[in-house]
């Protein structure tokens, strides 16, 4: 019995070597000629390893696969031994290997020579998908990188995964995917790989069901679940109408369906109790989001005083193939309120100014988001208690509020304070900054080294670096590197650069002009150092920070305008003094296009030649956002049987305006494309020499010839726009907007000017407007120019001054940010706007407006600025008509001001 179960011991051992190292004819005896050997196998042997090679590998390296082994000439091993397992098993697990052995094919002494005869496992040439669109496909080869990989199950596992989990992050809980490989035979041991995907409907919560809520009604709690909504069941008037006797619909306005037996309030209420419309959010469930609304949940209970609030259970189950509902079932606990709060640590600040920077006073209803904003940061108001401290260097400043009693509904509270060492700014520095100068960049950073180090002052530059247009505002980052035993800080404000130079073409609708092309160009970081400079051209010399426009406007004969302009924001290099200077050409031509002797032939035109020289600065009184700016422009008007277009009783002459143009401004907005908070107040002037003063021959017998040579006039400006963000959404925001001009006179020798006037209406695009030596004032809803007085008195025998002299424009709307992306910044708009425009100060009635509503989109391209499209519905009459204005499409091209 022994003697058999050592026999059996002996053949398994020696069965376990063979697997390890083999002798014997290879796959490539043919072909390489070698000596078979007889080895002991009973007896282990130690030999050297005097060559090692690899066979059969087609992608791989030689070198690498035999590093991998661990096996290298002179090693000393046992053959078979625990080298040569160790050596399969460092092959195995990499995964790229689909067979190996281990040959000997020599033995020579102590010296023995081996083959690594290997198999690769074949890998993916191509990834291919079908059953999506092209915009799909694109975004899950970005996610599905899988080309040139092994073939492997578990990445194949993992590749289905991630295309399920796509899918279903957007809606598509059911999506179906299967894996098709076939050989590729165009290459040597490739696959292709070919994803088969059926997404199938979005599954759609059909409704949510809340439990437990006995506080805070269903309708909030609903509202906190932002991105898991409802479906609108319009099923809901099909079993109110089954509960008629006899269906009839009436009171259409207020959607109430009612008959003699189910009267209109039991409507209403059944409605209002079932109907849940869902306009502007979609029904779709999202795992991801559903988790992330149910903690907002949470957090919405602890900021009314719920601080034990908690979700018990929820479950989610099916409602049909296409649907699901949900059932929330919430533990809301006892409503708290603030007690004693108790500060502990602090030596600078005594007790009282911390009480009056945390703004919580006894019997507060309990608000753990508001408690934490003002004790670290409220980016609305930044005065919380930790802007005490850190705006005076106290960068290591630490504040932890404690619950050290709860006695029934009241929480007393302990704020542990830790103050820290006053820091000092060591070093500031930049990365990123690849097309832009250092000094461009350096210059708008507030923080400095060798100040203490301020909160307010980073924030501050991280705004002014976001109002630059260079770099991408939401990938601003202030790396601050502190050394607590020195007291200082290095901070390194990590930047993205994104494209700003812009190109606009466009066309417009002239009216009479016909079709009007525009070609503008807009170099926002030029610069004129760098044009002896090739290296820095892209395509133009840039880095510099100055802004260089170009723009061409043209329909042919009958209209063309041409302007250039150059703004050097740091004139002399030291301080922010910005120097401007432009040009601009306009003319309008009247053109024979009916005459069959003189068609073609020029009957008037309008020119406006001008320039412009500016210097602006920034102030620090009242404070540093302000700034004020000078001008100084002259201006040529030439017409030429136009005159009487815009009021002038001659219709050929020639007019000069030389006026100096002052602006007032403060601007503390967070960003230049999406505003979220902040403010732009801007009040500008423009006067003219009182010639009538200075010039005694002038009277009641002054021709206008010569009462309209320098044209005398002074114009006044108000502009307001304010930004906040709604609900403490950072995407959801309000923007409130007035705008108001003033057009006078000196006095009765010349009175009121006709030209500088006010025109509006439309989308308030002066390319689509035409009215040269006017004011474009846009007014949604209606159509261009048509709020505007002497509108119809135009080509009468004696026209009226075309143009108002005084104007307001009141604009509220809600924006929703719809994408971010510095590529394509998406936002779409709902507006309410009133406005008019008044020939005379006698008919002005701030009260008389001409209002109208709507909705828009917005999208900023860096290549093409800011484009738009809004529908607005004009709620008035036009003057001179009975009806009102009704709906009306806009485009706009930039940055609408008025």
């Amino acid at each position: 019995m022994k003697r058999s179960l050592l026999i059996l011991f002996c053949l398994v051992w020696a069965g376990s070597a063979m697997a390890q190292i083999r002798l014997g004819q290879s796959r490539y005896a043919s072909t390489r000629p070698v000596d078979i050997l007889e080895l002991n196998y009973s007896k282990p042997q130690t030999y050297r390893i005097a060559e090692i090679k690899a066979v059969g590998l087609t992608t791989l390296d030689e070198v690498a696969i035999l590093s991998l082994s661990g096996l290298k000439v002179d090693d000393r091993i046992q053959v078979p031994g625990d080298a040569i397992s160790n050596a399969l098993k460092k092959l195995w697990n990499q995964g790229i290997i689909g067979d190996v052995k281990i040959l000997v094919t020599k033995v020579e002494g102590e010296d023995i020579y081996l083959l690594l005869d290997l198999t690769e496992r074949p890998r993916f040439s191509r990834v291919e998908f079908s059953g999506v669109g092209k915009t799909q496909e694109s975004e899950l080869r970005d996610k599905v990188n899988i080309r040139g990989r092994v073939v492997r199950d578990d990445v194949l596992n993992t590749a289905k995964r991630n295309i399920e989990k796509y899918f279903m992050d957007k809606g598509y809980l059911n999506t179906e995917v299967k894996i098709i490989q076939d050989r590729d035979t165009t290459l040597p041991n490739s696959v292709k790989l070919r994803f088969d995907i059926d997404s199938k409907s979005k599954v759609k919560i059909n409704e949510i069901r809340i439990f437990g809520n006995d506080e805070i009604p269903d309708s909030k709690v609903k509202g906190k679940l932002k991105k898991t909504k409802e479906h609108a069941r319009v099923s809901v008037f099909k079993d109110l109408y089954s509960r008629m006797t006899e269906a009839s619909v009436s009171d259409v306005g207020n959607s109430l369906f009612y008959t003699d037996s189910a009267s209109k309030e039991e409507a209403k209420s059944y409605i209002n109790k079932n109907f849940k419309l869902n306009f502007f959010n979609g029904s779709k469930y999202i795992p991801k989001e559903y988790r992330n609304d149910k903690d907002n949940v949470i957090n919405f209970y602890q900021s009314k005083g719920f601080r034990d609030a908690k979700i018990l259970e929820d479950s989610v189950y099916k409602f049909g193939e296409e649907k699901i509902n949900i059932d929330i079932d919430i533990e809301e606990g006892k409503k708290y309120y603030y007690r004693n709060i108790e500060f502990t640590g602090n030596f600078i600040h005594p007790d009282e100014i911390l009480h009056a920077k945390l703004g919580i006073q006894k019997g507060d209803v309990y608000d753990k988001e508001k408690l934490d904003k003002r004790l670290n940061y409220d980016p609305q108001k930044g005065d919380d208690v930790s802007s005490l401290y850190q705006d005076d260097g106290y960068l290591f400043f630490n504040i932890q509020p404690v619950e050290v009693n709860v006695v029934g509904d009241s929480i007393d509270l302990e704020m542990r304070i830790f103050e820290g060492p006053q820091v000092t700014v060591n070093s500031v520095g930049i990365t990123g900054n690849e097309r832009t100068s250092d000094h461009v960049v350096m210059r708008e950073i507030r923080i400095l080294p060798g100040q203490k180090f301020n909160r307010s002052l980073l924030v501050r530059t991280i705004r002014e670096l976001s109002q630059l247009g260079y770099f991408d505002p939401e990938k601003i980052n202030p790396d601050l590197r502190p050394n607590f035993e020195a007291a200082t800080v290095d901070i390194t404000f990590e930047l993205e650069e994104r494209p700003n130079d812009q190109i606009e073409l466009s066309g417009g609708w002239g009216g009479f002009y016909g079709f009007v092309g525009t070609v503008g160009l807009i170099f926002n970081n030029f610069s004129i150092k760098n044009i002896g400079n090739f290296d820095k051209w892209d395509p133009l010399p840039v880095g510099d920070g100055q802004k260089l426009s170009l723009r061409v406007q043209a329909n042919g004969r009958s209209f063309q305008n041409y302007s250039v302009s150059l703004t050097e924001p740091w004139f002399g290099g030291k301080k922010p003094n910005a120097l401007s200077f432009s040009f601009n050409h306009s003319v309008q031509r009247q053109v024979d296009f009916f005459s069959r002797t003189n068609f073609g032939n020029e009957l008037g035109f309008f020119k406006i030649t001008g320039a412009t020289i500016g210097l602006s600065k920034r102030v620090t009184w009242p404070d540093d956002y302000f700034s004020i700016s000078n001008s100084l422009q002259f201006q040529i008007y030439e017409f030429d049987q136009f005159g009487t277009s815009f009021g002038l009783s001659y219709p050929t002459g020639k007019s000069n305006s030389l006026t100096i143009n002052n602006t007032i401004a403060r601007n503390n907005i967070d960003n230049p494309i999406y505003p979220r908070f902040g403010s732009n107040i801007i009040l500008s002037t423009s006067l003219t020499p009182p010639y009538s003063s200075l010039n005694k021959n002038l009277n009641s017998e002054t021709t206008d010839q010569e009462k309209f040579k320098w044209l005398e006039y002074h114009k006044w400006m108000f502009d307001a726009s304010i930004y906040t963000p709604l609900f403490g959404s950072n995407k959801l925001v309000a923007s409130a907007r007035a705008h108001m001009g003033f057009l006078g006179s000196y006095g009765q020798k010349i009175g009121f000017i006709p030209l500088e006037r006010f025109v509006m209406g439309g989308d308030g695009m002066t390319f689509n407007n035409f009215a040269l030596g006017q004011e474009i004032i846009g007014l949604r809803g209606y159509e261009n120019q048509t709020i505007t007085p002497g509108r119809d008195t135009r080509g009468t025998a004696n026209p009226d001054p075309y143009g108002g002299i005084v104007y307001n424009k009141y604009v509220m709307e809600v924006r929703f940010l719809v994408s971010p992306n510095p590529s394509a910044t998406i936002f779409l708009l709902g507006f309410a706007e009133a406005g008019n425009n008044w020939g005379s100060y006698r008919d002005f009635n701030p009260y008389d407006l001409k209002k109208s509503a709507g909705m828009g989109a917005r999208i900023f391209m860096p290549a093409f600025g800011l484009l738009g499209v809004d529908w607005g519905y004009g709620f008035d009459a036009i003057p001179g008509t009975v009806n009102r204005s009704g709906p009306q499409f806009h485009f706009t091209i930039g940055q609408q001001f008025r």
